[in-house]
C-alpha cells in the first residue's frame, strides 16, 4: 500500500483534523486500523495501528495461508457511556480476512452519555471480509449507537452478522430503559445495495409488537453482500429451521447482490447456531471455501 492509501496516514490525518473539538469529559476513545494484503498465496496483516483499548492478537491461519483469522480484543471487557470504538479494515485485492471477538460484547448502563461503535470496511476487487463477532448484550439503561459502513469494489465479498441481546435474560433483566440507534450502509461499486436504520428505546411498545421484536429478547441479522444468491441456494438456506416450540422465528431474503437473514428468539446460543448453519451453506458458494469455525468460540 502506498502512503496515500495507507490507513495509518488517513487515521492520523483525521485525528489531527478533530484536534480542536471540545475535550471529552468521559469515556474511552479507541481506534483500531487494520490493513490486509495478499503476498503470493498468503493473506498477511500488513498494517495495524491502535489507539486506546482496542487491539488484535497475532494473525492466525487455521485453514491455510489464504485466510487470515484475526481476533479483535477490547480489554476493558465492556462499553460504558461516553466510550467510542472505531474499527477499520482495508483489504487489498485477493486478500481474505475473518474477524471475530473472544467473547460477548457488553454495553453497560449509561449515566447520561451514549456509547458508540463505528465499523468501516473497505474491500478491493476479489477480496473477502467475514465479520463474525460473538453476541452483543445491551444492559438495561444502555445508550448505544452502532454504525457499519462497507465499501465493496466489484468482485469483492462481505459476510457479517450481529446478534443483539436486549437485557441480561439469565439475571431476569429486561431492556426497559435505554436507547439503541443502529445504521448499516453497504455500497457495491459506489452504488448502495443495502441501507438499514433502526431506532429502539427500552420499554417501547415496538418491543412487544408483532411488527417489532414480538416480545423476543434476542435479535440477529446476517448479511452476505457482493453476491446474488441463486434460487436453489436460497431454498437450502430456508430449509434451515429454528425451533418454533421455543418461540423462535427466522427468515431469509435475497435481493440483487445481497442476502439478508433474520433471527428472533430468546437465546443468543440459538441465534449463533442458526447463523453458523447458514454460514456453512453460504460460504462454499460465496468464497469457495468450507466453513472453518474459529477456535476462540470453543473456549
Amino acid at each position: 500500500m502506498n502512503s496515500v492509501d495507507d490507513p495509518a496516514v488517513s487515521l492520523l490525518a483525521e485525528r489531527q483534523a478533530t484536534a480542536d473539538r471540545p475535550v471529552r469529559t468521559a469515556g474511552w476513545d479507541a481506534l483500531l486500523s487494520l490493513g490486509y494484503e495478499q503476498v503470493q498465496d498468503k493473506t498477511v496483516l500488513a498494517h495495524r495501528q491502535h489507539h486506546g483499548p482496542l487491539v488484535v492478537q497475532k494473525a492466525l491461519y487455521p485453514e491455510g495461508n489464504a485466510v487470515c483469522h484475526t481476533i479483535v480484543l477490547h480489554p476493558p471487557g465492556g462499553i460504558a457511556g461516553g466510550d467510542t470504538l472505531d474499527i477499520r479494515a482495508r483489504l487489498d485485492g485477493g486478500s481474505h480476512a475473518l474477524l471475530t471477538s473472544p467473547g460477548a460484547g457488553k454495553w453497560y448502563r449509561s449515566g447520561g452519555h451514549h456509547a458508540s461503535q463505528h465499523l468501516r470496511f473497505t474491500l478491493a476487487k476479489d477480496s473477502v471480509l467475514e465479520w463474525l463477532p460473538q453476541e452483543t448484550i445491551l444492559f438495561d439503561g444502555a445508550s448505544a449507537r452502532m454504525n457499519m459502513e462497507v465499501e465493496l469494489e466489484q468482485g469483492a465479498t462481505f459476510m457479517g452478522w450481529e446478534i443483539l441481546c436486549f437485557g441480561r435474560a439469565a439475571s431476569g433483566e429486561k431492556f426497559e430503559r435505554g436507547h439503541l440507534r443502529q445504521t448499516t450502509r453497504i455500497n457495491l461499486a459506489g452504488k448502495p445495495v443495502w441501507r438499514e436504520f433502526g431506532d429502539l428505546r427500552g420499554g417501547d411498545p415496538l418491543m412487544q409488537s408483532p411488527a417489532g421484536l414480538a416480545g423476543c429478547t434476542v435479535s440477529g441479522t446476517l448479511i452476505l453482500a457482493g453476491k446474488t444468491v441463486p434460487a436453489e441456494l436460497l431454498e437450502a438456506c430456508r430449509e434451515i429451521a429454528v425451533r418454533e416450540e421455543d418461540d423462535e422465528r427466522c427468515g431469509v431474503t435475497v435481493l440483487p447482490d445481497v442476502l439478508i437473514a433474520r433471527y428472533l428468539g430468546h437465546r443468543s446460543e440459538s441465534a449463533r447456531r442458526y447463523f453458523v448453519a447458514l454460514w456453512q451453506v453460504l460460504r462454499p458458494y460465496a468464497v469457495n471455501r468450507q466453513a472453518s469455525i474459529p477456535r476462540i468460540w470453543r473456549t
